[in-house]
């Protein structure tokens, strides 16, 4: 680590203490960035990082909210509007017991750079609450949905800030969110995405972020003269990203073997297909949050509290949540034959883990890149409902389709011309910085 880098860092950890990860987000940036302010200094001397480090706002707010027995709670609820550079902010809302400022902070930070490389005009935010939906009524759901958005509606804009949903908020949570919106301003805009197909979403955003991610698995094993299909491959998680991959995986003709939860992983020797796909969502639908069930009813292996990279595969996915990738896990994974990780969640490989993917030449993306498909996806949903036109499911997908080859081509031709050719995350990190660098430059003092 440079002195530069070491300073930055050390500012970063004081101003945020007990945040490890938003520091940790922040440092793989400035690493790769490093390159950048080698050969541009105008972008150090003017301290566009620092600038980006910083949030444009933080909002924290309390959310009451009555359940059905008429006894009164209180969640926090955030929005961390982190730049609009670019566009209006753009990012997703969590609703989970481990939401605090630091986790969305990271994913503010992150969703910048991600925002970025889509190309669509789309700056980056994140937000959300300490609220747990398991286990809650629809209309406990639907009541603190309600005291969320009567604060958070004065902040958010089709043209200022477009939420999305993310852990915690499906389709349910954005209609009653939306409901809420629309009541307090009078109007029907597009400021929330993820809606229901009849009132202003887009076909294939439930499944979109897997199916960019395999997208940009599928161009990455082109760079070795190979394809997704025949491949073997470990998916963890059950959720919307899991299942778009697993989805997409099959249609590729690749096999997926593993599926994971809170509570372990599943081998499925034979591949999760067909029927086993769609029981996916029911396991989803159940809020127990494990995946045993799906061992008992197909009768696979289920290893309780483990991980899946210990599987014998040739790509793996991690599509459930930060840091579930460590250095031992990629230890086994290289041990075990695997040629390319690409990453379907919000940074899931430690810092570690990509060391070692790097020292062994293995083909690796960060979440940034590969898991930018339901960003994507969700900025079509803008433009359709600017327009007033839905598009066919063939159309999403297509345009979906190449935007994930234009990020992976971006990525691999800046990794090339900063001197790391085949490093993704350096070609990552500085495509994204650039395009948010240069529109702060052009628009001054921001």
């Amino acid at each position: 680590m440079s002195e530069y880098v070491s300073k930055l860092m050390a500012e970063v950890k004081a101003k945020n203490p007990c945040e490890p990860e938003f520091h940790q987000a922040v440092e793989e940036v400035a690493e790769s960035l490093e390159l950048v302010f080698q050969r541009h200094p105008e972008y150090r001397s003017a301290k566009i990082l620092e600038r980006i480090i910083e949030p444009e706002r933080v909002l924290m707010f309390r959310v009451p909210w009555m359940d059905d027995q008429g006894e009164i709670h209180i969640n926090r609820g955030y929005r961390i509007e982190f730049n609009s550079a670019i566009g209006p902010y753009k990012g997703g809302l969590r609703f989970h017991p481990s939401v605090n400022l630091g986790i969305l902070k990271f994913l503010g930070f992150e969703q910048i750079f991600k925002n970025s490389l889509t190309t669509l005009p789309m700056g980056g935010g994140k937000g959300g609450s300490d609220f747990d939906p398991k286990g809650k009524s629809d209309n406990e759901v639907m009541r603190f949905c309600q005291s969320f958005m009567t604060e958070l509606f004065r902040h958010i804009g089709p043209n200022t800030d477009v939420p999305a949903g993310d852990i915690g908020v499906g389709g349910r949570e954005i209609g009653y969110l939306f409901g809420q919106y629309k009541r307090l301003k009078n109007e029907f805009t597009g400021v929330l995405t993820g809606k229901g197909l009849n009132w202003g979403g887009s076909l294939v955003r439930p499944e979109a972020t897997g199916f960019g991610a395999v997208y940009f698995a599928q161009e990455m094993l082109k760079t070795k003269c190979q394809d997704v299909d025949g491949k073997t491959f470990a998916v963890s998680g059950f959720g919307n990203v899991a299942w778009g991959a697993v989805t997409k995986i099959n249609q590729l003709g690749g096999k997926v073997v593993t599926l994971s939860g809170p509570d372990g992983f599943i081998y499925d020797k034979d591949g999760v297909s067909g029927e086993k796909i769609d029981y996916m969502l029911t396991l989803r639908a159940s809020n127990k949050d494990c995946v045993e069930d799906y061992a008992k009813q197909f009768k696979a292996e289920f290893f309780p509290g483990k991980r899946p990279w210990g599987v014998k595969c040739d790509v793996a996915m991690p599509c459930a949540t930060q840091n579930e990738l460590n250095g031992d896990d990629a230890k086994e994974l290289v041990k075990n034959g695997c040629i390319c990780v690409c990453e379907g969640a919000n940074m899931p490989t430690t810092i570690e883990g990509f060391k070692v993917f790097r020292d062994n030449n293995i083909l690796f993306s960060p979440g940034k890149a590969s898991n930018a498909g339901g960003v994507a996806t969700s900025g079509l949903e803008m433009s359709q409902n600017s327009m007033r036109l839905p598009w066919s499911k063939e159309e999403v997908d297509h345009r979906l389709h190449e935007i994930m080859k234009r990020i992976h081509q971006t990525c691999l031709e800046t990794a090339e011309r900063f001197g790391t050719p085949g490093i993704y995350v350096n070609g990552a990190n500085i495509a994204g910085f650039l395009k948010v660098a240069d529109a702060m430059l052009d628009q001054g003092l921001v």
